[in-house]
This record gives C-alpha cells, sequence and structure tokens, in this order.
C-alpha cells in the first residue's frame, strides 16, 4: 500500500513538474481573469503612451491585459529618494510589455525586480588597461539590465523615451531587450528563437546588419539606426529594438531583411501602428 502510494505521489509530481508552465498560465489566467485597467490609468496611457495611442483595438486589449500580469508579478523599488506611485509603474509596465505583446505569461521570466531613479545616476565600474592595471570609478548611466533578474532604469529618461516617440531612443525598450536576449544565459544578440532551424538565418542576417552597421559609422556613412548600436552584438539588439518600435519605416527602407526578421521574432509589425 505504501509503495503503493509513493508510485503515485512520484507519479504526479513528474507530470505536475512536465506540465508546470501549462498549469501555472491557467492558474494565472484564473487570478487575472477579472482584473482590468481602469479607466484613468487608460486616459494616461494615451496621454503619455504615444504607440498606445495609435495600437488597434485588439493590440489594446493584449497590451493591457500583459500589464496587469507584469504590475501584479514584478516588483518595483524607487532609489535615491525617489517616491513610487502606480502611474510610473503602469508606463513602465506598458512599455515593457509592447516587446512581448504576442508572447505568453510569464513575460520576462528572470526580471525579478525593477529599480526606478529619479535620473541618470552613479554606477560603479572596474576597467583594465592594456597592461593589466585595473581602476575603479564612476559612470554616468540612464539604465542597466542585470543577468540576475535586476533592471535599473532612470524616470527621467522614461518620459523622455515616451514623450519623443519617433527618434530612435526609448530607455525601457533598450533594456528590456538586453532581458530578452539574457534569457538564453548569455548576452549576445541573439535571444531565443522560435524553431532551431531559425538561428541559422537570425545569425546571417543579424551579423551582416550589425558588421554594416559598424562600417558606416567608421566611414561617416548615413545609417537609421543609431551609431550606439555599433558597440557590440548585445548593443545592437536592444537598440535595433528601438529603431523598429519607433522608426520602423524608415528601419525596412534601410534595411528590410533585418526588418522582416525582426517583425517574425516579436510577431508583429509596428508599422500598422504608425
Amino acid at each position: 500500500m505504501v509503495n503503493g502510494l509513493l508510485i503515485f505521489a512520484l507519479i504526479a509530481f513528474v507530470v505536475v513538474y512536465w506540465r508546470w508552465p501549462v498549469i501555472q498560465n491557467r492558474l494565472w489566467q484564473k487570478k487575472y481573469q477579472d482584473y482590468r485597467l481602469d479607466e484613468k490609468q487608460k486616459t494616461l496611457l494615451l496621454r503619455y503612451m504615444p504607440i498606445y495611442q495609435k495600437m488597434t483595438d485588439a493590440d489594446r486589449e493584449k497590451l493591457e491585459r500583459h500589464i496587469v500580469w507584469f504590475l501584479n508579478e514584478k516588483r518595483f523599488i524607487g532609489c535615491d529618494g525617489l517616491i513610487l506611485n502606480e502611474s510610473m509603474k503602469l508606463i513602465i509596465a506598458a512599455d515593457a510589455c509592447v516587446l512581448v505583446l504576442n508572447k505568453p505569461w510569464p513575460l520576462y521570466q528572470n526580471v525579478k525586480e525593477i529599480l526606478l531613479y529619479p535620473s541618470a545616476y552613479y554606477a560603479p565600474q572596474t576597467s583594465r588597461d592594456s597592461a593589466g592595471l585595473v581602476s575603479y570609478h564612476n559612470t554616468v548611466r540612464q539604465g542597466e539590465s542585470w543577468p540576475g533578474g535586476t533592471l535599473v532604469l532612470s524616470w527621467h529618461d522614461v518620459l523622455e523615451g515616451n514623450r519623443l516617440p519617433s527618434d530612435g531612443h526609448n530607455l525601457v525598450f533598450h533594456e528590456f531587450a538586453h532581458q530578452l536576449d539574457q534569457e538564453t544565459g548569455k548576452t549576445t544578440g541573439t535571444p531565443i528563437l522560435a524553431k532551431e532551424a531559425d538561428y541559422k538565418q537570425w545569425g546571417r542576417v543579424f551579423s551582416r546588419a550589425y558588421n554594416q552597421l559598424k562600417t558606416h559609422v567608421a566611414y561617416n556613412m548615413p545609417h537609421v539606426i543609431h551609431s550606439y548600436g555599433a558597440t557590440n552584438e548585445a548593443e545592437f539588439f536592444a537598440v535595433i529594438t528601438e529603431t523598429f518600435l519607433e522608426k520602423p519605416s524608415e528601419l525596412r527602407h534601410y534595411d528590410p531583411e533585418i526588418y522582416s526578421l525582426l517583425v517574425g521574432y516579436y510577431q508583429f509589425d509596428p508599422i500598422k501602428w504608425h
């Protein structure tokens, strides 16, 4: 009898463990089925989030569901004396959820907390010169994305990203793109793709576009993607995500192949919103 119960418990444990993502998603769906953004929150998004204004009703509804989940599942912490309010959290959650609009819960599995500073802040940095000498100094930053699940943002720059919706700069898009990249366990500019076969095409198109940007920057040639994207592959993915969302028509004209690659990965076409 005891052996039979142990075997049953073991089988039940294996089934739950194997099916846990599906079970967890159903629990979330039930938990949040009656949660909705209220009219005050929607009005705030219409005022401060240009993409939300232009979305189709169907996409806006999906985004709102994601925002509800995000606000309840992620922790926000004010830093350097900043007193957080619900409006700040709402705007950050909305921007972050645009990137994963058509992806299932859980969103940003590695992200546990968002640290929010009033404006740009000092962060310690270590550097090593060619002789091997290590130096320690502070740098001014607007945001950071840590593989351990912490994301840091400057509130001033979050607002600037939404105030200028077509300049190709959005701090939340940039740092949360890094989080998508880091879900693989590395920061290489290649996020988790749907199929194994997709990696070959991604590598070819992504590498060609990245090297093209480096060439255009080095020779002062015209380019739509911000020059910071030429820093390395990880920054290229974050910067081109900003360009994709804020300057989609220009990016498609400049490089239709990389634009098509991003449409396939993000599972939406932002030109429809512009």
